[in-house]
């Protein structure tokens, strides 16, 4: 008698947990033999998460001026903005990075 407990239907299954983990091996090694996609959509990868990042630091940076213009203080709205944008864009570009490794 083995040392696993016997839980059928779940993760805990030993025979079933090695047929998942068999399964991902063997579709990480058919993504690793197929040939590279086509350059552009490497480029385009780039682009999407360059892109993720610059939209809301350039949005936070007009949002700043337009407020520094209509409540001016100690507190620059712009540079505040700025840094907001710039943890969103990349918490943006985090989630799609982390959706696309999860497709391999």
């Amino acid at each position: 008698m083995d040392n696993f407990p016997r839980h059928h239907g779940s993760d805990q299954d030993p025979d079933r947990l090695g047929r998942k983990i068999g399964r991902r091996a063997q579709r990480k090694q058919q993504a690793r033999e197929q040939k590279p996609g086509p350059a552009w959509f490497g480029l385009g990868m780039f682009g999407l998460v360059g892109w993720s990042v610059a939209i809301p630091t350039l949005i936070g940076i007009a949002v700043g001026v337009w407020a520094d213009g209509r409540w001016p203080g100690e507190v620059s709205w712009t540079l505040t903005l700025l840094f907001i944008g710039l943890a969103l864009g990349c918490a943006n570009a985090w989630y799609w990075i982390k959706q696309e490794s999860h497709r391999d």
